[in-house]
């Protein structure tokens, strides 16, 4: 069911909130491509997956020690490829170090910090 246009209106001004409030979680939230599981990825994993469970039957059939726990690697390996994300991986931002101060809070957030520490000291 498509949203209303008041109900995209009111979604978009959330959507600029949150950026402009906290652009690391937006960006971690957000339908960034790089942040998504490459299919390239999976489908080349499981094959390599499947051959180190392959290799591992085989060591274990011939009773071979180093085959089984090399094909164990070699699954793990596979395991590790089909997980990758897509893209190269994103260095963190220099210019949020501690030197930096923050923004100040919505008056939504600074009013329930408020009520919390009143909370806290009525104990």
């Amino acid at each position: 069911m498509p949203l209303s246009e008041h109900e995209q209106r009111l979604l978009d001004q959330l959507e600029q909130q949150l950026h402009a409030e906290d652009p690391k979680f937006a960006h971690t939230l957000g339908s960034d491509p790089a942040n998504s599981f490459s299919t390239r990825h999976v489908v080349i994993g499981v094959l390599i997956a499947i051959a180190g469970i392959m290799v591992l039957l085989a060591g274990v059939a011939w009773q071979i020690i180093p085959l089984g726990v090399a094909g164990f690697v070699v699954m793990g390996a596979g395991v590790y490829v089909a997980t990758l994300r897509r893209g190269s991986p994103r260095t963190a931002d220099t210019g949020s170090a501690a030197g930096q101060t923050r923004k100040p809070r919505s008056s939504f957030m600074s009013s329930l910090e408020e009520r919390w520490d009143e909370r806290r000291r009525g104990q």
